[in-house]
């Protein structure tokens, strides 16, 4: 298998531009799940400093994952070019065309905790 290959830049950007708004509405649903999440463990907390017990000052929730700015800097670059094919590597033709990033597993296990 060659070292890189050509790709046209309109279905890269079209590709990606897909995986992005994918990502974000996985995003908005974490982060509204999250909302929730903390919601309720804050009024736990203010209840509990309340009836006299431990005030605990950190929430034991790990805030959603936004990796929008990796689409968006990868975005820009393809619609600033004034090429109109693209050589990519096997590992950008997969982050950027099929989704699959080395931060993939730990944002899908991040962010589907607070998604139902």
């Amino acid at each position: 298998m060659p070292q890189t290959m050509t790709f046209e830049v309109v279905k890269v950007r079209e590709a990606l531009a897909r995986n992005r708004e994918a990502h974000q509405a996985l995003v908005a649903l974490a982060t509204e799940g999250y909302r929730r999440q903390a919601i309720k463990e804050l009024e736990a907390m203010l209840e509990e400093a309340r009836a006299g017990g431990r005030i605990r000052r950190a929430l034991p929730l790990i805030e959603p994952m936004d990796m929008t700015r990796e689409y968006d800097r990868i975005l820009g670059m393809l619609e600033m070019t004034n090429q109109t094919v693209i050589e990519l590597t096997p590992t950008e033709f997969s982050n950027f065309v099929l989704d699959d990033w080395a931060w993939t597993e730990q944002v899908t296990a991040t962010n589907s905790r607070y998604v139902m």
